[in-house]
């Protein structure tokens, strides 16, 4: 009994996961980034069928039971894609960039503006097709509820402790949406939106406020809080752009906002409790570490992640350098499952890897020829996944209609999947012993001490 309470103690530390393999416990991967990892996939052909001649990626997200992945781009379109149920096991050499994709997706939602954001379900399972669910806000329109394995909108029922209650509705018929109106009664579109921790809750940003609204009750019930403060520093006058929960249940919500600032709130009655300030640029990201002591923050046209330490959110601690000082594009980097490294790209291609603990860059690879706009670790296994591309202006040319600067490679606009070479368990347990497990920067989840 003492063991088990202690390894579910572990698991909540590290967002749920339970980690178990009879009689001995299993090991986070174990990363090597010291060398640049193999490409196992690749997809950049369907995305330029789209009758945007200008379409290209903006970004992807891995689901969190990490069986499948969902990739936003500009005509509007998120493509679901399922990983191979080798996980994306190569011969370890990687593979060339092909001009055909390796697979289709599996699901294409499309939406009628451009999408401002979109998330996951916190505890989404495939062998639970009821949690199969994401959000998405898009331009001008309310917030949607996506079924993620039939693209058909739902509608919740119930909600309760361990009990779920879903309707598939008829798409033509009813959407399931959470709408917000402004002051003349008119819908207004989120910025940014996520679950919070206990996904019941769906917390919108838009212009000076916060929308909250239950998930089991679509419509337009919601609560409002504004970000205006009298008297005192708030985030004033701007888009509320990105927002991210503390993934330890401490009940802090960071929201980063167009005006440059980073404003961390508490969940259940959204009270500021402080501002942060230094973004060079207006704050496109923010994501807290996993034990939740540390935030940091990355904005557009400003070529620095900023980490902040949550216990004295005085001075900035260090700051991570990425090529984004010229690119209003919204940039997403990653933390692994350790906790260890942050990953993330940038407009010369690269992806730059750091070290949490001393904030030094430890490695870097190329992972396409233009701007990599979404770095994500997958939620277990030793993967990434990349997407890549930006907007392009051509001049118009009357005597050749088509346009060469449009003619995009194959690297170019693209996702890609990476395998990282791993660590032997015996290299891995040394360092931990070596006092590197202690630093709350990174978890351990192996049991090691308690087999000893």
């Amino acid at each position: 009994m003492g063991e088990g309470g202690e390894t579910i103690a572990i698991a909540e530390e590290n967002g749920g996961l339970i980690v178990d393999s009879g009689e001995t416990n299993s090991t986070w991967p174990a990363m090597r980034f010291d060398v640049s990892p193999y490409r196992t996939h690749h997809f950049s052909k369907q995305f330029r069928a789209s009758r945007n001649p200008n379409n290209f990626l903006k970004g992807l997200k891995w689901s969190p039971d990490g069986s499948c992945f969902l990739a936003s781009s500009e005509d509007n379109t998120l493509s679901l894609f399922y990983l191979p149920q080798d996980g994306g096991e190569s011969n370890g050499y990687g593979v060339t960039i092909p001009e055909e994709d390796s697979y289709g997706a599996s699901l294409l939602v499309n939406e009628g503006e451009s999408v401002y954001d979109f998330c996951w379900y916190p505890y989404m399972s495939v062998s639970d097709p009821l949690t199969c669910v994401f959000a998405t806000t898009t331009r001008d329109h309310p917030i949607h509820l996506w079924d993620s394995s039939s693209g058909e909108v739902l509608i919740f029922l119930s909600m309760e402790s361990a009990a779920w209650g879903f309707c598939k509705l008829n798409v033509v018929a009813l959407r399931c949406t959470y709408r917000a109106y402004d002051a003349m009664d008119e819908i207004t579109a989120a910025f940014s939106i996520g679950f919070n921790p206990g996904g019941n809750k769906i917390f919108a940003g838009y212009n000076n406020s916060i929308r909250v609204f239950d998930l089991h009750r679509p419509g337009r019930d919601f609560g409002q809080y504004s970000t205006l403060q009298k008297k005192k520093e708030g985030q004033a006058g701007c888009i509320l752009s990105t927002l991210a929960f503390s993934p330890t249940n401490s009940g802090m919500l960071a929201v980063g906002s167009y005006g440059q600032t980073t404003g961390i709130y508490r969940e259940d009655n959204m009270e500021l409790l402080y501002v942060l300030h230094g973004q060079e640029g207006g704050v496109t990201h923010v994501q807290f570490s996993k034990d939740g002591n540390y935030l940091y923050a990355g904005g557009r046209k400003d070529p620095y992640i900023l980490c902040w330490d949550m216990r004295k959110s005085v001075e900035i601690v260090y700051k991570l350098y990425r090529a984004t000082e010229n690119t209003n594009q919204r940039v997403f980097f990653d933390i692994e499952p350790c906790g260890r490294h942050l990953g993330t790209g940038g407009q010369d291609g690269l992806v730059h890897m750091y070290d949490l603990q001393t904030g030094n860059w430890v490695s870097g690879y190329q992972a396409a020829s233009d701007t990599v706009n979404a770095f994500s670790f997958h939620p277990y296994l030793p993967m990434a996944a990349t997407s890549s591309g930006h907007r392009r202006f051509s001049i118009p040319d009357d005597d050749d209609e088509d346009n060469n600067d449009v003619q995009l490679k194959a690297d170019e606009n693209c996702v890609s999947l990476w395998s990282f070479y791993v660590t032997s368990q015996e290299n891995t347990s040394d360092e931990h012993n070596n006092g590197l497990a202690s630093n709350s920067h990174h978890l351990n989840v192996t049991g090691e001490e308690e087999n000893a």
